[in-house]
């Protein structure tokens, strides 16, 4: 009887090892299968043109209260539970944080905006990613028409369109935002991953060479490789040399070691960057969130806090010294060993969904310094 119970257990073993082994070799196809939507597009109607003067349009905004995702404040490891800008000082400038993908079904190729999970999970990374920017008098996130996980797994027409339509209501989003803010107050723009490539677009398109871009603080554009050969000239801010710098950009995609950011890299290396040249073996933009510059490396004793969620992602706590930080040849940016941070790291030890808790507290000291610099300027 034992040696059958042996041979069982070593049958489940090879059996474990050969789906990891097929999951690590067709890891594509499989998603593409599981996300990619196989029903026609459907053009998206434009919103009201006064529909973000609905409150119920945002996830974080002035005036919400109590629902606002944003302002929610995790305790440091050992202490209470944290009030809402109990111990920090609020300065004055306005936030607009663009939310990830939260929307992975394939049953449309844009999220409708009643669908309840993508909507509940949309709250949890504007509480976990938007938060550490608590200290802004003011912080928006808008719900919108987001581009479904599947969208990025394809080049399809039909995934350009669901893109393009996404970005349609962040900049009416954005456009409220701006109407809505006094023209004295400094913003900060910040995204991650879908977000950021929203972001990216608004730079290029609206902010660079404009008059609104004197009054950017700084921007967080993170989940979304740039390329600092041909993307970054196209969007009209530097990237951030030094923690004291104002009006720059911060960016980093983090993994952990070993690091395998095949599928990354090659769909990094085979699309065209913002001025049409294939990005190829240009290097990504790096910014060390634990530094505030451009490169380098630093030791988990910089990190002054880690957001290290609950199970289901409703709470966690700041712990600091986690993780170290150091930006690759590549232009990645690895943490040494995985952290245990939750159950959401992407193949290839990939902590893409992470990018910012990580780095919770030093992102918060980050802006605030950022902030301090813009007014400061002459």
């Amino acid at each position: 009887m034992a040696r059958k119970f042996l041979y069982f257990i070593a049958i489940l073993i090879i059996v474990a090892l050969a789906a990891m082994f097929l999951l690590r070799i067709y890891w594509d196809d499989l998603a593409e299968i599981a996300y990619v939507p196989r029903t026609e597009f459907v053009e998206q109607q434009p919103l009201e043109t006064n529909a973000y003067q609905d409150p119920a349009m945002w996830l974080s905004r002035p005036g919400i209260g109590l629902d606002d995702a944003a302002r929610w404040q995790p305790a440091m490891q050992g202490e209470g539970r944290r009030l809402p800008g109990s111990d920090d000082p609020e300065q004055d400038f306005a936030v607009f944080f663009i939310h990830p993908t939260s929307y992975l079904d394939s049953a449309n190729w844009n999220a409708p905006l009643d669908d309840e999970q993508s909507q509940r999970i949309a709250r949890i990374y504007v509480r976990g990613m938007a938060s550490p920017f608590n200290r802004a008098s003011e912080i928006w996130a808008p719900r919108y028409r987001q581009a479904t996980f599947g969208a990025f797994l394809t080049d399809s027409a039909e995934a350009r369109r669901a893109i393009d339509a996404a970005y349609d209501d962040v900049k009416q989003a954005f456009d409220f935002f701006v109407a809505s803010v006094d023209e004295d107050v400094p913003i900060v723009l910040a995204g991650h991953s879908q977000g950021t490539l929203h972001l990216l677009r608004l730079l290029r398109e609206d902010l660079a060479n404009s008059p609104l871009a004197g009054r950017i603080a700084a921007i967080y554009a993170v989940g979304w490789p740039i390329s600092a050969e041909h993307d970054l000239p196209a969007l009209g801010f530097p990237a951030c040399a030094t923690p004291s710098q104002a009006g720059c950009i911060m960016s980093w995609s983090t993994f952990a070691e070993p690091a395998d950011p095949a599928r990354v890299i090659d769909a990094y290396r085979n699309s065209p960057g913002f001025d049409g040249e294939m990005r190829g073996e240009s290097p990504i933009l790096c910014t060390n969130p634990l530094t505030g510059g451009i490169g380098g490396e630093a030791p988990a004793e910089a990190n002054l806090g880690t957001l290290i969620p609950n199970l289901d992602y409703t709470t966690g706590e700041l712990v600091p010294g986690a993780v170290p930080a150091r930006c690759n040849e590549l232009g990645l940016l690895l943490i040494g060993d995985p952290p245990e941070v939750g159950s959401a790291v992407l193949p290839g030890n990939n902590y893409h969904v992470y990018d910012i808790p990580l780095f919770w507290e030093n992102v918060k000291q980050d802006v605030a310094k950022r902030v301090e610099a813009w007014a400061a300027r002459p």
